[in-house]
């Protein structure tokens, strides 16, 4: 068995739904180390996994590592297992850094120290890369270049003892931030959907590449242009505004030339979720992953009205989805929480005919008026 680590985003109980629907092997044994530096976790599995590749399509990872040994909390014994380590071969300096996840308090500097000498009796010219926290960023990781020609060693608290590994790849930051705000169409006045979290519905959809996929309420098409990127070939996109569709279209273009993608089929309608029946065949499209509208993001006075509002645009809604989804299809979709002061109102739309799969995975900021609740839906096969 292979037992690697995940280091997780700030929702932690979303990503690991999301990296288990992503491996979606029974071979595998996942297991989640709460901690107040950063939540792992543990993979185990008989099959090698590409980090490298992996990691461009998880949207609620940091980083992806493998994990070498453990021991008791000593520096000798940490050392001992640093050495085993297979250095990359490079003729500059040799980057290296350390970083501990774990609650008790570890001196770093003494143990950089200590392996620098190391790396140096090893014959190694070598730069100990450091940072103000005992983590190092994936920032810090990819401009140091510690998953190439360097190495970051992760150390791990587990009860009395301390999980050694290396990481082997990082969150590609400087992409998913190109694409939050580097893409031609753009609406922030209506809200934008993060790509990370984009990523996040599509892979909890668990839906295979050659799937039909729609988005129902596509707005400037971030779900649309992730998939592409996920190399999703049949996809929807959908939304009652006219300009909705044209950023779409505008985003789906500037990322096939971006990313010089080869042809995805896609197709962009105006229409309505309330009766995308019109446009859309019965029983044709595998999954729908889709962001609708949140309601009033700023201002709003009624809630008990919003929330009104909000649960019968999504009881029709999912009405209309039962049409057109293949039998057993998948809806996964964001359901607002509503905050005003202490008040706060979970909508509550009706969804007969659906198995509700998961409603517990709420992806949130303090202080947001609308916060999201990931909603995984099932529909019934009648003739079961």
């Amino acid at each position: 068995m292979i037992k690697y680590f995940f280091a997780l985003g700030n929702h932690p109980h979303i990503s690991r739904a999301e990296i288990i629907a992503v491996l979606k092997t029974s071979e595998i044994k996942a297991t989640l180390t709460q901690n107040q530096s950063g939540d792992i976790l543990f993979v185990e599995t008989t099959a090698k996994i590409d980090a490298k590749e992996l990691i461009k399509n998880l949207g609620g990872t940091i980083k992806v590592g493998i994990m070498t040994d453990e021991c008791a909390f000593s520096n000798d014994k940490i050392l001992d297992i640093i050495n085993s380590f297979d250095f990359p071969q490079t003729e500059s300096k040799l980057n290296f850094g350390l970083s501990f996840y774990g609650k008790r308090k570890i001196n770093l500097k003494i143990l950089g120290m200590e392996t620098k000498k190391l790396l140096k009796e090893k014959g190694y010219h070598c730069r100990w890369v450091t940072s103000r926290d005992v983590i190092l960023s994936s920032v810090v990781v990819e401009q140091n270049k510690l998953t190439n020609s360097g190495l970051e060693i992760v150390l791990i608290e587990n009860s009395n003892k301390v999980l050694i590994g290396r990481t082997i790849a990082v969150q590609p930051f400087k992409e998913l931030s190109r694409r939050d705000y580097g893409r031609p169409g753009r609406d922030d006045a209506s809200g934008m959907l993060p790509p990370k979290l984009a990523q996040i519905l599509i892979n909890l959809a668990g839906a295979k590449k050659d799937a039909v996929l729609l988005d129902s309420f596509c707005g400037s098409g971030t779900i649309i242009t992730e998939a592409m990127l996920m190399n999703y070939q049949n996809l929807i996109g959908s939304d009652i505004s006219p300009k909705a569709t044209e950023d779409t279209k505008k985003n789906i273009e500037w990322t096939k030339s971006s990313y010089e993608l080869q042809v995805t089929s896609y197709k962009l309608i105006n229409e309505s979720a309330t009766s995308i029946s019109r446009q859309v065949r019965a029983n044709s499209v595998d999954a729908i992953v889709t962001e609708p509208y949140l309601g009033p993001q700023q201002g709003f006075t009624d809630i008990e009205k919003a929330k009104r509002e909000l649960d019968d645009l999504y009881t029709k809604s999912l009405q209309e989805f039962k049409k057109i989804l293949k039998p057993s299809g998948t809806i996964v979709m964001i359901w607002p929480i509503l905050n005003q002061g202490k008040t706060q109102k979970h909508i509550s739309p009706k969804y007969d005919g659906y198995e509700l799969r998961d409603d517990n995975l709420i992806y949130k900021r303090e202080g947001q008026r609308v916060w999201r609740k990931i909603v995984v839906l099932k529909k019934k096969d009648q003739k079961k």
